[in-house]
């Protein structure tokens, strides 16, 4: 039981990944306009949006649901562990605010679980 709790788990979080990353992906003003940016003079915001808020985390969900390994499944969490800590920094010296604190919440809320589950 305890094995296919973790297994949904662990679908649940890389298919979140999945989404997230598609919606960032394949719209991306609406995640600059989520993230409180504009899109510049060149379109180097958008691509940025596309490449490391998007695709990025399509290919970290859909990686680790083919490897379906526990060590794929853990580094899905550290990834969206590291988007933690940035924000976590971002928090202490850039200023705080409710869309930040969101942010954070998401990122460890799916982070630390992916990793603990995963790292018997």
């Amino acid at each position: 039981m305890k094995g296919q709790v973790i297994l949904i788990l662990n679908i649940f979080f890389a298919l979140l990944s999945i989404g997230l990353g598609a919606l960032s992906w394949l719209n991306p003003r609406y995640t600059l306009a989520a993230l409180d940016l504009q899109a510049g003079d060149t379109s180097m915001g958008t691509s940025e949006i596309r490449a490391s808020a998007g695709a990025l985390f399509v290919g970290m969900g859909i990686g680790a649901l083919i490897l379906g390994t526990p060590t794929a499944y853990a580094m899905l969490g550290f990834c969206w562990l590291g988007a933690a800590v940035g924000r976590a920094t971002s928090l202490m010296l850039d200023g705080q605010n409710r869309q930040k604190w969101t942010f954070f919440i998401v990122e460890a809320a799916v982070g630390v679980p992916a990793v603990l589950l995963n790292l018997y």
